[in-house]
């Protein structure tokens, strides 16, 4: 069995127990059907006591029977889409792998995964063929018999059809619902058989209780804002853990929109809490973030090396590049892995679903939203534009890196604080979102370059000077890029700055 995460693409319909099967051979891109294969499945789901699982449309299951039997978690990636992980049955049938319970551990913290129902079900399976052989999808015809372990304990009966696919295009789901349709049928309103099981009674996931609308209160847009970065980071929570490409980066982004939406809309909200809440998203992006930060660095200085002609490359510069962000990218996830498992984390997730269910909101949040948005958007361009002024645009000025990092941090609170206000002001908003990320982006070329400069001189040192002539043209490269980079920021600035965002 394998243990990779395996994207589920599916769909699952409501039938009753005499329905005869659709024809299958008429969908799109069929040649023939495979024989009928039956099967006899057991599983045991875990969850928390209160669900948490569940409320967030996450199955963990330990199953026997069938030709997958083992352990399998499945995390919603879209609807109708999950991503798969699975483990070996092992030999304690109440001890969910560690890898399994590591990847839910943003839901569950430090809560006791315990067995909540078991779904016995009897399958009769048949796979879909192409012309060439290949395998286009599985379609099941299941009868489960559910019963659920937690007081007040349930018990159920029903009938389903599921068809997943293998190697069919989307379409294909598609033609089936088409198919299914024409016989009375429609796709599950719940989107796995425990949700049945459970009789969709279990616990929702957070929600913001009022939608961003132009004439509702300003506090809407702040929470809804926050419950989205919310729900990112617990997404890319997983991600993480298992060093996924670009999750690092995701989930860091979440934490620094709760941050910069915290303190531009601080006047809806208790200050102490706000600000107790942007200080543990600094440690936790600081902590995680690392490993981005030297993933960055990496592709930046093996680019630049491997866009030298190799005679002026001198000695081992690469190697010596490469063994150095090995090393840090080692002790970057060590610490990134650390700071998720640890209570101090848990707490500012909890801290951050109580901010939710219950927002310590003033009296400012009730306001109309149009007006208090504005403004205080109004207010993050004017906050850039102070600081753009007063900049001293001379490059030797030996504090303009600094001055200029500063503006796009700016820049980027700027910019989100204009993609929160977009369900209420629209185009306007995104338009003016777009320009700030215009400057935060060249800012952001610029810093790196700084950067970059910082620790090639680092790196020579450490070489005590024998690669000293390759460095040196590197350091030089990396000049000339700030350098284009800070002047192409004023160009920008001088040329389409972020125009105000009009409401009135």
């Amino acid at each position: 069995m394998s243990t990779s995460g395996m994207l589920e693409v599916e769909r699952k319909y409501d039938v009753n127990d005499d329905d005869q099967w659709p024809a299958l051979a008429s969908l799109p891109g069929v040649d023939r059907l495979g024989p009928p294969e039956e099967e006899s499945l057991d599983a045991v789901y875990f969850d928390t006591a209160g669900l948490d699982l569940a409320s967030h449309r996450i199955t963990l299951r330990r199953r026997t029977g069938g030709r997958d039997a083992g352990w399998h978690l499945k995390l919603p990636v879209a609807v109708g889409e999950r991503q798969e992980f699975t483990a070996p049955l092992g030999t304690d049938s109440q001890a969910v792998p560690r890898r399994l319970r590591q990847l839910v551990r943003v839901h569950t913290r430090e809560l006791d995964l315990i067995p909540v129902a078991r779904l016995k079900t009897r399958r009769t399976v048949q796979r879909l063929f192409a012309a060439d052989g290949s395998a286009l999808a599985e379609f099941s015809d299941d009868r489960v018999d559910s019963q659920t372990l937690l007081e007040p304990k349930a018990h159920a009966n029903w009938r389903e059809w599921e068809i997943e696919l293998v190697d069919g295009p989307k379409r294909l789901l598609k033609s089936a619902d088409s198919l299914v349709a024409a016989a009375g049928h429609h796709r599950s309103a719940l989107p796995s058989k425990l949700a049945r099981g459970l009789g969709g009674q279990y616990p929702p996931g957070n929600s913001v209780a009022q939608e961003a609308e132009p004439k509702g209160p300003a506090s809407a847009v702040f929470l809804a804002y926050l419950s989205q970065q919310v729900e990112a980071l617990k997404k890319h929570d997983p991600g993480v853990r298992e060093d996924s490409p670009d999750a690092v980066h995701q989930l860091r982004v979440a934490a620094r929109r709760m941050r910069s939406a915290l303190a531009t809309f601080r006047s809806l909200t208790d200050p102490a809490t706000a600000g107790s809440l942007r200080s543990e998203l600094q440690w936790l992006a600081g902590a995680v973030g690392e490993a981005r930060d030297n993933e960055v660095m990496r592709d930046r200085v093996l680019g630049l090396i491997t866009s030298e002609p190799p005679e002026l490359v001198l000695g081992p510069v690469a190697e010596q590049a490469e063994e150095h962000f090995s090393r840090d990218a080692r002790a970057a996830r060590a610490k990134g892995l650390a700071a998720l498992n640890s209570a101090r984390y848990f707490r500012l997730l909890d801290a951050l679903d109580a901010f939710l269910a219950e927002p310590p909101l003033t009296d400012t949040a009730a306001k109309d939203a149009v007006r208090t948005v504005g403004r205080l958007v109004s207010k993050e361009r004017k906050r850039l534009k102070k600081e753009v002024a007063a900049l001293d645009v001379d490059p030797a000025d030996p504090t303009l890196d600094a001055a200029l990092h500063e503006v796009r941090k700016s820049a980027k609170r700027l910019r989100y604080a204009a993609e929160s206000s977009a369900p209420i002001f629209g185009k306007r908003a995104t338009t003016l979102a777009r320009a700030a990320e215009e400057i935060q982006e060249s800012l952001g070329d610029h810093h790196d370059s700084v950067v970059t400069r910082d620790l090639l001189r680092k790196l020579a040192a450490e070489d005590a000077g024998a690669n000293a002539f390759t460095y040196g043209r590197l350091h030089a490269m990396e000049q000339q890029a700030g350098e284009e980079a800070r002047e192409r920021f004023f160009r920008t600035w001088s040329t389409s700055p972020p125009e105000p965002l009009s409401w009135k």
